[in-house]
């Protein structure tokens, strides 16, 4: 999508973001930040109880635990907040955006990034919901003896249950420009589902699952993170931008440098990815046989969804 000169705010998003463009317009079009903007995408992807792949409802590890994994980067100064392996707190990103904002750090995990939320004034409570518990359940049904809270064997043995392809790739991803031309990037997950407890995946990593400057472009990804975390996808992009490389022939290349990592993930690896210039002009790109991604900027009354671009990682069979 080449941008409208005429018009200097945008937003963009995965396909699930859909639901939380509005809100993140509402913000551009009265001058708001982008960052701002990002975060209220995705909080509203958050709430989202039909949305298994992020926030409330999220898919569970393998002891049924929902932890989430969220960051926020503000492409005016490189500013970056991110959390992960986050238990019992359905806003990751508004905890990742009080780290960057609120602490000399950039990155918390775990108990502390639950500590650090409950200091900021979040409200705790249980993410697993009735429906998700039962989802749980029914994927390790035949496969844990008895209730899977008494099981005590190692839990590797058991992390092939996350490489199912139907469950790896729940992400949402937003970015944005604002009429000042900064622009941002929030993305934040619950993850592969039946991951193995205190698995962080790539899109609280900078310069994997997500990265914004404003000099050169802004994206986030979502897929099998364990190998954009070994391909440092999204900093590729933006570099191939900063070098010159057209938006479409960036994430283009930078999608088909992964192919030899995927192949090593041939029933289970998959990779989306939106980016955006710093003239507002946005692509995404997918290696599945399709995908769409959402977008709003001025003289829209709602999000317009538009086709990926279909990259071929050849050997790698998921969704075609």
């Amino acid at each position: 999508m080449k941008p409208d000169p005429s018009n200097t705010a945008v937003v963009a998003g995965s396909h699930n973001a859909e639901i939380g463009l509005p809100a993140a317009w509402e913000i551009l079009a009265a001058g708001g930040s982008a960052v701002d903007a990002v975060e209220a995408a995705t909080r509203l992807v958050e709430d989202n109880p039909a949305d298994h792949s992020v926030g409330y409802t999220g898919y569970p590890n393998l002891l049924g635990e929902v932890q989430l994994d969220a960051a926020i980067m503000d492409g005016a100064n490189r500013r970056v907040g991110a959390v992960g392996a986050i238990a019992g707190y359905r806003h990751p990103v508004t905890v990742a955006r009080a780290v960057m904002e609120k602490l000399p750090h950039t990155f918390l995990v775990g108990e502390g990034a639950a500590r650090f939320a409950s200091e900021i004034g979040m409200t705790p409570e249980d993410l697993l919901t009735d429906e998700t518990c039962d989802m749980w359940q029914k994927g390790i049904n035949g496969v844990l003896p008895g209730k899977l809270e008494m099981f005590r064997g190692p839990l590797a043995q058991l992390t092939a249950l996350a490489a199912d392809p139907e469950h790896v790739a729940g992400t949402v991803n937003v970015v944005a420009r604002d009429v000042h031309g900064h622009l941002a990037a929030a993305v934040s997950t619950s993850g592969w589902a039946w991951k193995y407890p205190g698995r962080i995946g790539d899109s609280p990593i900078v310069g994997a699952g997500i990265y914004a400057d404003d000099r050169y472009g802004a994206a986030g990804c979502t897929g099998l993170g364990e190998v954009s975390m070994r391909g440092g996808l999204v900093r590729d992009v933006i570099s191939r931008l900063a070098a010159g490389q057209p938006l479409v022939d960036a994430g283009r290349a930078a999608i088909e440098d992964l192919l030899p990592i995927a192949l090593e993930f041939p029933d289970s690896a998959v990779m989306n990815m939106v980016a955006m210039t710093p003239e507002g002009e946005v692509a995404s790109f997918t290696t599945a046989s399709s995908l769409e991604y959402v977008y709003l900027r001025d003289g829209m009354s709602e999000p317009v969804r538009a086709k990926s671009v279909s990259v071929d990682w050849p050997g790698v069979e998921l969704g075609r």
